[in-house]
């Protein structure tokens, strides 16, 4: 089955507004008036309004926002619910980042409660999974993404799946410089539409877009597209330059 590729840009603590007006009009002249895959940007919380602005006459590019609470309103100091990143515009959140997950302790079940809230709302969730070196060099990769999606997809139903696209993301490679082999990426993809196809059906695992990422570039897009169960990728530090990650888009297509 033929799946549209999606390539999102998670632009992390950089870029505040000013920047991310300059990125936009930037890469807009770049990538032209058409694309063969769907383009998503993810700035930070305090660029989102800008950025809606600048993309008001896009009809290339959705917007992400890079975290949610899955609470509607309360007393959550510095947290955003996504009835505020609606109101903005935005299309789609990331949830489950390696570095949410190292860095600021969430596990599968607030992830699991974000995915659930998220959908109730109508707004679709980038999920990422992905496994450290140290579970990759003791043989758990399979055991750590499939205890992520089982945990983090709970309650979740086929109709909502097929609105939500998966990101794998070898912690080991984002930020690093190493990038998984072609075949690494393939074997983690397959392996991921099964465990899909095990949970929500066939027809789910068929049609639900998988991402790489984890140290994506405009020399490597290619290759990693061109793997069966690859459908897009999720960038990082190639994101922050227009000309690269107009690139990037190009070669996945």
């Amino acid at each position: 089955m033929s799946r549209k590729p999606i390539i999102a840009a998670n632009w992390k603590m950089h870029k505040g507004p000013a920047e991310a007006v300059e990125f936009i009009e930037e890469f807009d002249n770049l990538i032209g008036d058409s694309s063969p895959v769907d383009i998503v940007l993810a700035p930070a919380f305090v660029s989102l309004p800008a950025a809606k602005q600048a993309l008001v006459n896009s009809d290339l590019v959705q917007l992400a926002s890079q975290n949610c609470h899955f609470e509607s309103h309360g007393a959550f100091t510095g947290e955003i619910s996504i009835g505020m990143l609606q109101e903005i515009g935005v299309d789609y959140v990331i949830i489950g980042h390696s570095e949410r997950r190292s860095i600021f302790g969430e596990d599968d079940g607030l992830i699991n409660q974000k995915a659930q809230a998220l959908h109730a709302a109508s707004v679709k969730p980038i999920v990422c999974i992905g496994e450290t070196l140290d579970e990759r060099d003791n043989d758990q990769v399979e055991s750590v993404l499939r205890r992520q999606l089982t945990d983090g997809l709970k309650g979740l139903d086929a109709a909502n799946m097929l609105e939500t696209v998966i990101a794998y993301e070898p912690v080991w490679a984002i930020g690093t410089g190493r990038t998984a082999s072609p075949e690494q990426a393939q074997d983690a993809h397959r392996f991921t539409r099964e465990v899909i196809g095990e949970l929500f059906g066939e027809d789910v695992a068929a049609r639900i877009r998988i991402q790489y990422g984890g140290s994506v570039k405009p020399g490597n897009t290619a290759e990693l597209m061109s793997q069966p169960d690859v459908d897009g990728a999720l960038v990082g530090g190639a994101s922050l330059d227009p000309v690269s990650f107009s690139e990037i888009c190009k070669n996945a297509g």
